[in-house]
């Protein structure tokens, strides 16, 4: 193995390094030095990377929290995983101790860390993780695939919150990697009328080959009358995917409607009437990461539910990160995977 490997690193607002760092090695008996084979870049390594940033991050981290890899080495208290095993990640690293984690809420530790985030991450042909945060997943997998089960961890936490009933009327409103994978969730959870809003015509068309029954522009139909003619009154759960949409989420939801905010975006803020919550009984629900729901997006993942595949726009190697970046803000990607090994 060689000592050195190319990276992709924060430096500060807004600059990212390609470069040549390290190669980690094990230093306690938890860890599991990994082989990434494949790792997403999401929407918060945009924010992370903006200026002003709209997400925090450590200068001198090697980015990527959405990896896969193979098992190459495992410290010596580590029973669940052995070399050759493929797994994947939650980067979440919690303290265990604090009044969430004994609570049973670990997913809001005051103490969090992340890989990818705050820890080097997945964009490098290596990484050391916890044991705790690793999970094995089938082989049959392939890695481009695999690398999907964080953000899919998240977007089952948020589908769980709403409980999406057959029938039930679906809006999205966002068509990035998140939005899109909310559209696939619903359709197979059995949603009637599913709508995604989108500006982006390129978007648009991955909504519609994702399951949705209508994908609209916002900016070229009153979105509030397509959606109340569409469902007959409002729809039964509303999504943001974007993170900066509450105010807009609220007109679209039937009475005793479900709006659920799962986008974020640090810099953005939303014009919200609190009477439209407390006349219409709306039920407003946050979601953040995800809660105790890797096993089910590795399952999702392993039985192909999912058309998973047809989201991948981009497979890059390390050093292409900035072009694949480009792409995304440009919203001429939906989801790129890095994978080291090119």
């Amino acid at each position: 193995m060689s000592q050195t490997m190319t990276a992709a690193v924060f430096e500060g607002e807004g600059r990212l390094a390609i470069k040549d760092m390290p190669v980690p090695r094990i230093k306690r008996g938890d860890e599991v030095l990994i082989r990434v084979l494949a790792c997403g870049v999401c929407g918060t390594d945009l924010h992370i990377l903006s200026v002003p940033p709209g997400h925090p991050a450590n200068a001198g981290v090697i980015l990527g929290h959405e990896y896969t890899g193979e098992v190459v080495e495992v410290g010596d208290q580590v029973t669940h995983v052995r070399p050759g095993d493929r797994v994947v990640v939650d980067p979440n690293l919690t303290c265990g101790f604090c009044r969430y984690c004994q609570s049973g809420m670990r997913h809001m530790c005051a103490n969090m860390t992340t890989l990818g985030i705050f820890l080097d991450g997945g964009f490098a042909p290596y990484n050391v993780a916890p044991a705790r945060a690793v999970y094995p997943i089938d082989k049959s997998v392939p890695p481009h695939l695999a690398a999907f089960a964080e953000i899919l961890s998240c977007i089952a936490s948020g589908a769980r919150k709403v409980s999406i009933q057959p029938g039930d009327s679906v809006v999205i409103l966002g068509a990035g990697p998140a939005g899109l994978l909310f559209t696939q969730v619903a359709k197979a959870a059995g949603a009637g009328k599913l709508i995604v809003a989108e500006t982006s015509p390129f978007r648009r068309r991955f909504a519609l080959e994702s399951g949705a029954d209508l994908a609209v522009d916002p900016r070229e139909v009153d979105l509030k009358s397509a959606v109340l003619d569409a469902t007959k009154g409002g729809a039964d759960v509303v999504i943001d995917a974007v993170g900066s949409l509450f105010g807009a989420a609220l007109q679209l939801a039937r009475r005793q409607g479900k709006v659920l905010l799962f986008g974020m975006d640090q810099t953005a803020s939303s014009t919200v009437r609190q009477v439209d919550i407390t006349r219409n009984e709306l039920v407003v629900l946050g979601s953040y990461i995800a809660d105790f729901t890797f096993p089910a997006a590795i399952k999702m993942i392993e039985s192909g539910v999912l058309r998973l595949e047809k989201l991948i726009t981009h497979r890059i190697p390390v050093r292409d990160l900035p072009k694949g970046l480009d792409a995304l803000e440009r919203r001429e990607a939906i989801k790129v995977i890095v994978d080291p090994a090119l």
